[in-house]
């Protein structure tokens, strides 16, 4: 089995010749497209392949990546990141899947890990991620009876864990590009609806949630699932309550407590009662946020963010028991 590693780059100088070391003797064919970089990047991608093209940003990360595979040519195509590193013991997994991969497995997930510890936007540590990809699928018909063409990739779950090493996160390109994008389309799907709020909540600024707030109005305005109307209006509540524009705080947060609620709306409620000095109520959503809800985006919301509200309501009152019965609670999630 052979494999083109499809890399996009941007001023990647400082971090691209790690990755391409941690992958050397891995693949047969790397394939860099440089989007538009200021500093040394394609310099040193020119190191280590005669195959480094320009593709002009278009504010589509898709259509890039696209480019990319357009130009491999070998059985499989690994998609690597810059700030992406494989260890030496993961680099003897990934050349024993190579030797060993079964040749109807079209896509293997790996895990990508080490997300908390440079303030990416994610909230496990550890996840799968589709990483390496069959390049040309073969259609095969499935059923001894009533057959029909087998439509979903066979899909293997490996134990490569690739460890990821910003700089620093995207955050704040991202908003952009989905902005760009809402202007451009009219709209988003609603799987980049759901990135576009988790992104605001696990790293957005409150300048961010009020550019933000007036695609989110528009999209909540529209006919849409119940989860997706959860999302929208969790955004709308937390840019109201950065606004101070209470009118328009509860009457999105009433949505949703009308509703099963989740932690991150205990925490917008317990928030706006601590602001407003009624400490005891915004106790008794902090306490919902941790024991009677779940959070649907950002995960402390469900944990450690209302147990250290808590704490320091419960010091500040003197109730050392509470106080501390919180905190070793809050010891779980450290």
């Amino acid at each position: 089995m052979t494999v083109s590693v499809c890399m996009i780059v941007k001023n990647e100088e400082r971090v691209l010749a790690r990755c391409l070391d941690s992958l050397e003797g891995l693949y047969d064919e790397l394939i860099i497209v440089d989007t538009g970089s200021t500093d040394k990047t394609k310099e040193i991608a020119g190191r280590y392949t005669d195959k480094v093209y320009d593709f002009e940003w278009v504010n589509d990360f898709s259509a890039a990546r696209n480019f990319a595979f357009s130009h491999a040519t070998m059985d499989y195509i690994y998609s690597a990141d810059a700030d992406e590193v494989l260890d030496a013991d993961n680099r003897k997994l990934f050349k024993q899947l190579v030797d060993n991969i079964l040749p109807e497995i079209e896509i293997v997930q790996m895990k990508y890990g080490n997300q908390l510890e440079f303030g990416t936007v994610y909230n496990f540590d550890e996840e799968y991620r589709p990483k390496l990809f069959k390049r040309l699928r073969n259609f095969v018909w499935i059923e001894p009876v009533h057959e029909q063409v087998r439509i979903d990739p066979i899909v293997f779950d490996s134990d490569i864990v690739i460890t990821h090493m910003p700089e620093s996160n995207h955050s704040g390109r991202d908003f952009s590009v989905f902005e760009k994008a809402i202007l451009r389309d009219g709209d988003l799907s609603d799987r980049l609806w759901e990135m576009y709020a988790r992104e605001l909540y696990l790293a957005g600024t409150d300048e961010d949630f009020i550019k933000a707030q007036s695609s989110f109005e528009r999209k909540a305005a529209t006919e849409v699932s119940e989860e997706m109307h959860q999302i929208l209006c969790l955004i709308l509540t937390h840019a109201a309550r950065i606004n101070r524009d209470v009118h328009r705080f509860f009457k999105y947060a009433v949505k949703l407590v009308a509703g099963e609620g989740c932690s991150e709306i205990c925490m917008e409620m317990g928030l706006h009662y601590e602001a407003e000095g009624d400490i005891e109520e915004a106790a008794i959503w902090y306490y919902n946020a941790v024991f009677e809800t779940a959070p649907v985006l950002k995960a402390t919301a469900g944990n450690v963010e209302p147990l250290r509200h808590l704490i320091e309501i419960y010091d500040h009152c003197g109730n050392d028991e509470l106080a501390q019965a919180y905190r070793s609670e809050l010891e779980k999630y450290n």
